[in-house]
């Protein structure tokens, strides 16, 4: 029971700085492209990771080495696996907050709840009977949360959800990963190959200068430090004591946060409508974390 209260308070702060990233990359993106946002911020992360790593190494007494525990094949799969679906999410993401606000960007990124239990019906990973319950009411929460007045899906809206998808594939990976290898080494490669990968994307389609690096790079340290760095790993490290279903109810809070700092910071209005989804999608984090009792059989 302690593991998962620590488990869903490591998520928790995670999912808070998450949400006040989403300011950060939207005000970002007002002087550099998304691709070279994301290609510096995950620089920044995988670089920022490396003294915190060396000083937790410190401690460890089984005679190898900083560099050679890298040299773990298990850790760079993990890493891999992690940093593909990671890279297509956070560029989706991205790209997507060009059409659409901090808040709702937050909302339909957190879809990634209905997605996960999907996803890992076909790993054999059943969740338990509340959490159903709990992804219908989220799914309701964020329905209000995003609803606009009308029918139509904006193309922002279809990116963030292949972005939710996206996630979902990476909290299973991270599920899969987290309890045999390094958290703090497997962030610091997932986020350096998610870097990587948008710097390719970066040089192919993007002209950046550094006079839009400098502008940019207040809300790139945030991002980059805190988000990629630090939340990230609070995520590994709290997914090793939960499921992925209930994990990723718990991150879906993320959404609230996008929308309390996107209202603080920039101003973005919340309606009636919107305050109610909030309140269904805390509700539904708050339901999955409830431990469901089964009856035993009684004696034939």
């Amino acid at each position: 029971m302690k593991k998962r209260l620590s488990g869903s308070i490591f998520l928790l702060l995670a999912t808070i700085i998450w949400g006040s990233a989403f300011v950060s990359q939207s005000v970002g993106m007002d002087h550099i492209g998304p691709y070279t946002f994301q290609a510096i911020r995950c620089a920044m992360a995988a670089l920022g990771l490396l003294p915190f790593i060396w000083l937790f190494d410190r401690k460890k007494q089984d005679g190898k080495t900083f560099l050679s525990r890298f040299c773990d094949k298990r850790l760079w799969l993990a890493g891999i696996c992690c940093a593909i679906p990671l890279c297509a999410a956070v560029n989706l993401q991205q790209v997507a907050l060009i059409w659409t606000d901090a808040g709702k960007a937050g909302f339909l990124t957190a879809m990634y709840i209905l997605f996960v239990p999907i996803l890992g019906l076909f790993i054999k990973r059943r969740p338990s009977s509340m959490i159903p319950v709990c992804v219908v009411l989220g799914m309701v929460g964020l329905y209000f949360l995003s609803w606009n007045g009308n029918m139509t899906i904006a193309t922002g809206d279809l990116l963030l959800l292949g972005c939710a998808v996206a996630f979902a594939v990476q909290i299973l990976f991270v599920d899969h990963f987290a309890p045999t290898v390094d958290p703090l080494r497997l962030n610091c490669l997932q986020a350096g190959l998610c870097g990587i990968g948008s710097a390719i994307i970066m040089f192919c389609t993007e002209t950046p200068t550094m006079d839009g690096i400098g502008a940019a790079m207040l809300p790139m340290y945030h991002a980059g430090f805190l988000s990629m760095g630090a939340a990230y790993s609070l995520q590994i490290i709290g997914q090793k004591h939960l499921d992925p279903a209930p994990a990723s109810l718990i991150m879906s809070l993320e959404s609230v946060f996008a929308a309390i700092f996107g209202w603080i910071i920039l101003n973005e209005q919340m309606s009636a409508t919107e305050l109610l989804g909030c309140v269904l999608v805390f509700a539904a984090v708050i339901l999955s974390q409830i431990p469901i009792k089964t009856k035993k059989a009684s004696p034939v």
